[in-house]
């Protein structure tokens, strides 16, 4: 791309990653515009919140290196397409990821669509990912840096939002975006990483959404059906979980840990099994919904194919079997653990990322005495 009077809007937050990706473009030729996303208000002054901060590093950010900053306020938008479905999700007995949902409805659609009315004719931002042009579009690629490669969390996004979108910092490893910004005087340079979800932060998750949903306790249940202890309500736990259930010690002296198995939300009963290879933790297969492929379009049958079903995993070898209007089935060729719906399930060919779906319940689980209990 020829840079020369190119206007490129990067979104701001006064992170180490935004601030050198709009160095970076600076330094190309660009013409750059800083933009700061305000998505949170209802408790700005709560000392979790860290807005008021980033908004001051921002601009400290775009005063060194030499560059116009405007905030713009999405906390409407952010209520309405992102909080109100975390909720209901949540309400549903699911673990929903704001964080992707809110890549596609807000920093890559409010933001995008205010970046346009700016005149901009790309828009910038310091996520850990590339994108590439060839014959058959746009693609999406991993981040160089596997630690921080956040392709998962913008698996949604489409053509005609890539074709605008650079990602500066995806070619290079974190150690050497934050050389670069202590090079370049920016005092942002060892700033702790954000946590992603600025309205939880490092609050206590409970509490906080307890403001929001109303607490139903219920039993805690073993795969056999003992009753270990009580739940304060389906919402507010999640697969996989280990720290906040309530259950010290062990029933039968091995010392392992309890996790959160499933939840079965016609009898708000929830099930926790012991030890972290427990076959309830264990599934092959997964069915998901709500799609959306990167092409416009669901991968080739011949495609060698891997996909993780949360952030923080390895790729795992799979194979869809079934494609529906909307849906598809996921199959893997190991055991993964802790399969949660309303996770994504996101799929790769290689480096490309080629979408995927929203997780709706775990399928083809191994066959037990409960195998029978409706999984959540």
């Amino acid at each position: 791309m020829t840079s020369s009077k190119l206007r490129v809007v990067v979104g701001m937050s006064g992170g180490v990653d935004s601030s050198v990706s709009a160095w970076l473009l600076k330094q190309q030729g660009f013409e750059v515009i800083g933009l700061f996303m305000k998505n949170w208000e209802d408790d700005d002054d709560d000392a979790y919140c860290s807005s008021r901060q980033d908004w001051l590093d921002a601009v400290s950010v775009a005063d060194t290196i030499g560059v116009d900053i405007e905030a713009v306020n999405f906390a409407a938008e952010y209520k309405d397409r992102v909080f109100a479905e975390f909720l209901r999700e949540y309400s549903a007995g699911r673990t929903p990821n704001p964080d992707v949902l809110c890549n596609a409805e807000i920093k890559f659609r409010a933001f995008l669509d205010h970046a346009m009315h700016l005149g901009a004719d790309k828009i910038a931002t310091g996520h850990y990912a590339r994108v590439r042009e060839s014959a058959q579009g746009f693609e999406l690629l991993r981040g160089l840096d596997a630690t921080k490669d956040q392709s998962y969390f913008l698996h949604r996004l489409n053509q005609a939002q890539l074709s605008r979108t650079l990602f500066p910092v995806g070619e290079l490893p974190k150690t050497e975006v934050r050389r670069i910004a202590a090079a370049i005087g920016l005092h942002n340079a060892r700033k702790k990483d954000s946590t992603g979800i600025c309205f939880i932060g490092e609050r206590p998750f409970r509490a906080f959404l307890n403001r929001y949903l109303p607490t139903r306790p219920g039993p805690m249940k073993t795969a056999d059906g003992s009753v270990v202890g009580e739940h304060v309500g389906l919402a507010f736990y999640t697969l996989g979980q280990r720290k906040g259930i309530g259950l010290g010690g062990s029933r039968d002296g091995s010392g392992e840990p309890w996790f959160v198995a499933r939840k079965d939300m016609l009898s708000n009963t929830l099930y926790v099994a012991q030890g972290h290879h427990h076959p309830w933790l264990l599934s092959r297969a997964l069915r998901a919904s709500n799609t959306s492929w990167v092409a416009g379009r669901p991968p080739a049958s011949d495609q060698v194919l891997s996909a993780k079903t949360r952030y923080r995993q390895t790729d795992n070898a799979c194979q869809i079997h079934r494609m529906e209007p909307g849906g598809f089935t996921l199959t893997f060729d190991t055991p993964q653990w802790a399969v949660t719906p309303g996770q994504s399930a996101v799929i790769y060919a290689g480096e490309v990322c080629l979408g995927g779906g929203v997780i709706d319940e775990v399928i083809n689980a191994p066959v037990d005495a409960a195998a029978s209990v409706p999984i959540a």
